[in-house]
């Protein structure tokens, strides 16, 4: 797995910083060297000068400058030369520091195995003399003085890493904004991506997503409106075969004739009924652009029970509702007929006679849950996911249907950011299908009914 883009940049740029700063690191250090010995260089060159210049006295041997008790790393020694024609000056020294034959100026030489680094001059009275100081302590204070120079590097570059990472990482939110934004729409979101905020590099990218997004919004667009033309188009040649087979039954014939006829019948509504829902299905597919307005759930629950009332007498199901039904739910009130609907229609068909469908609403401080619940079969936690497909039908079910009300249940909720989940309406026993939609910032004005 290949990193992420922050993670590459972070290391590319950290890389390239500490590589800077090592190189410069290692040049400051030479130069602070270099620097301090030249210091220390004109600092022998001057007290030279200061000696020649007021005369002072000089022994024929070692003097220490200042105290070598007090500070050994300032030792500084002065010694009497043997002058050009290899005389000494005064009374020879019984142990000279270093051969007569050095040349004046500055220079490093080596003295019973320790380096020094000497200044000799010759004074106007021919006498020379050096002034020296070992290099061992010229180097300690050199790289004392280099590495108080490396010292802010040493400080400042973990720091300029840990700010530099967060600078990479706030420059780089609006791609996961972007991202989020992408990865938080359902499949029917296909409107364009806002590129404000985003930097220069990026807006290409952002654009060329844009127009797929539309190519793909207008190839769904054009299959959406096949299918609402083509279920268009059925609708006329089936309610005239509605008509004659009903204008058929009404004829004289044989039993076998007759439910030859009931059979057509049957399958003609069915039909109808197959291309009402693919109409709907469509229709709530579109983006939508009819006004939305919270809708009272207590006048949407009285339409659906007195439609479907006739279906659950039918087969002696108990409907029964409870819960704040006053509830206001902010959408068009088409679509929510159309959820609750298929919902209501869906626990009839699959509860057995005799059963018990309860409706319920709950209202909390995000916004309105309404669970529908039967005591039917259930739905296998293995199918939760695929019922939600257009046409999937559970395996084992005789019962008849298009495959098609869950289906237009998952779009309106999409549309309208709600939420759907199943479960079973009584997990011991796994049996029955407790159908939950969950809409949030919705109103609320409290109220009960009851419908049997």
């Amino acid at each position: 797995m290949r990193p992420s883009l922050e993670f590459r940049l972070s290391a590319w740029v950290s890389a390239l910083l500490l590589g800077v700063a090592i190189v410069a690191g290692v040049f400051s250090f030479v130069a602070a060297c270099e620097e301090a010995n030249e210091l220390q260089d004109d600092t022998l060159r001057q007290i030279g000068a200061l000696i020649e210049r007021n005369h002072l006295p000089v022994g024929n041997a070692i003097t220490g400058l200042p105290d070598l008790d007090s500070d050994p790393e300032s030792r500084v020694v002065v010694q009497l030369l043997a002058n050009a024609n290899g005389e000494a000056v005064g009374r020879p020294s019984a142990t000279p520091l270093l051969s007569a034959a050095l040349p004046d100026g500055l220079q490093t030489v080596m003295v019973e195995g320790e380096s020094w680094r000497l200044f000799v001059t010759t004074l106007a009275t021919d006498t020379r003399f050096l002034v020296g100081q070992q290099t061992e302590l010229r180097d300690e204070i050199a790289r004392d003085g280099a590495f108080r120079s490396l010292l802010p590097f040493v400080i400042l570059i973990p720091i300029l890493l840990v700010v530099l990472r967060c600078v990479i990482r706030r420059m780089l939110n609006p791609l996961n904004r972007l991202a989020s934004d992408l990865d938080g729409r359902n499949e029917q979101d296909l409107g364009t991506l806002s590129a404000s905020g985003l930097p220069t590099e990026i807006r290409p990218f952002v654009v060329a997503i844009n127009r797929l997004l539309a190519r793909v919004e207008q190839s769904v667009s054009r299959q959406r409106r096949f299918v609402a033309d083509a279920s268009h188009e059925l609708r006329s040649p089936l309610t005239a075969l509605s008509l004659q087979a009903e204008r058929l039954a009404d004829t004289r014939m044989s039993s076998v004739a007759g439910d030859r006829v009931a059979a057509l019948r049957q399958g003609i509504c069915r039909a109808r009924l197959l291309l009402d829902q693919l109409l709907t299905l469509t229709r709530v597919q579109e983006p939508s652009a009819m006004a939305v307005s919270p809708v009272s759930l207590e006048q949407i629950f009285r339409q659906i029970l007195e439609d479907l009332h006739p279906r659950a007498a039918a087969k002696s199901i108990d409907i029964e509702v409870t819960g704040e039904q006053g509830a206001s739910i902010i959408l068009a009130e088409s679509d929510l007929i159309t959820l609750l609907r298929n919902l209501v229609d869906n626990a009839i068909k699959y509860t057995p006679a005799g059963g018990r469908i309860d409706l319920s609403v709950g209202v909390d401080d995000r916004g309105v849950v309404v669970e529908v619940s039967d005591n039917g079969p259930g739905i296998a936690p293995s199918e939760r996911a695929l019922v939600f497909e257009p046409f999937h039908r559970v395996l084992g079910n005789d019962e008849a249907g298009s495959g098609l009300g869950l289906s237009i249940v998952k779009a309106i909720t999409d549309r309208y950011a709600a939420s759907v989940a199943l479960d079973y309406t009584d997990v011991a026993q796994s049996c029955g299908l407790r159908v939950t939609v969950s809409f949030r910032g919705s109103e609320r004005n409290a109220g009960t009914i009851t419908q049997r």
